[in-house]
């Protein structure tokens, strides 16, 4: 199997490391692994396969010789650097809102439209965590039913905020000192109506992203999204309450069934024995779950569902690498 020269960008950073982790994990066939961050990172270690590797400074030069590069450093980084890589022959699986909406480049979440990855021009874009969960479930109902219709509201880790997030909780919670203020307000036994800037007609970036990201993933401008993102004191793992109206009627046992043999869903659903998808179930996994599947009689052809996913696994560096897996095995 040939090997390939790969390079993960922000490699010090809660998703950067999830990243060297998940390309061990699953094998990727790293023929040397190189690890870019800024300057105050430099000379840190990371194992990867038993080894420790040194960080490197990013630079423009950091892309010779490197096939693939997988970006987890911010927008601003992605949008400098990211041109660059795929200048010198990089194919760049970027992470961050950069690049997600512009219309040449592909926008990927492989369960729903691998065949995306091929009409890149050097740059993947890795769509927005809570987008990822949601895309990966509406699929199967969308090809099936047609999906009309989607009312999300997320509950969203402080993971999803970074490591400033998660000190955050944990300084507010007692388990560590300091005085990071990464929200506008105490994250501990609260939650707060607001990730990412308000927008004039006070939708947040967030919402926005899981509106226009989800149209483009499923390739059709037609689906209406509303959404309302809430942060939540979760240090791992995102939960959706989504509401989905389509096109035709349905059988609730074939949703079940249906959703059952789609890849990357677990179906947890049995009410009874109070099995449903949680956050501390979901964490470290690379599937997303789904449960309290229920028909909503309000509406026809309308159903309410849970999703749950690990927002560091599935919803960043596992899809980020499920991309490179397929980019490299080819057109089917």
């Amino acid at each position: 199997m040939k090997q390939y020269e790969v390079a993960v960008v922000g490699a010090t950073g809660l998703v950067g490391r999830k990243m060297v982790q998940v390309l061990e994990e699953k094998k990727f066939p790293v023929k040397n692994l190189t690890l870019l961050a800024s300057e105050r990172s430099v000379g840190k270690e990371i194992t990867f396969n038993g080894e420790k590797i040194k960080v490197k400074k990013l630079t423009p030069e950091s892309f010779k010789g490197i096939e693939i590069a997988i970006f987890s450093a911010g927008a601003t980084v992605s949008k400098e650097f990211g041109p660059i890589a795929a200048k010198q022959g990089t194919v760049v699986i970027d992470n961050s809102s950069a690049f997600r909406m512009d219309p040449e480049i592909p926008l990927v979440v492989p369960e729903v439209n691998r065949n995306d990855i091929f009409k890149h021009h050097g740059i993947i874009a890795n769509p927005n965590c809570s987008t990822i969960q949601m895309v990966v479930v509406l699929k199967p109902l969308h090809d099936k039913y047609r999906v009309k219709r989607v009312v999300v509201s997320t509950y969203q880790s402080v993971t999803g905020a970074g490591q400033k997030g998660v000190d955050q909780l944990d300084e507010e919670l007692g388990k560590k000192a300091g005085t990071t203020y990464k929200f506008p307000h105490k994250i501990a036994f609260n939650c707060l109506p607001h990730i990412d800037v308000f927008r004039d007609d006070g939708y947040t970036k967030e919402e926005y992203k899981m509106i226009f990201e989800t149209t483009k993933i499923m390739g059709d401008d037609s689906i209406k999204v509303s959404a309302t993102c809430v942060r939540v004191p979760v240090f791992g793992g995102h939960s959706e309450s989504v509401n989905v109206e389509m096109e035709k009627g349905y059988d609730l046992k074939n949703v079940f069934e249906l959703l059952k043999k789609s890849p990357g869903i677990i179906v947890e659903d049995d009410p009874a024995k109070n099995i449903y998808p949680m956050p501390l179930n979901a964490y470290d996994k690379d599937e997303v779950f789904v449960g309290r599947i229920r028909r909503d009689e309000t509406a026809p052809n309308a159903l309410n569902m849970w999703i749950v996913s690990d927002n560091i696994r599935k919803g960043a560096a596992t899809n980020a690498v499920q991309i490179a897996e397929e980019l490299i095995k080819g057109r089917d």
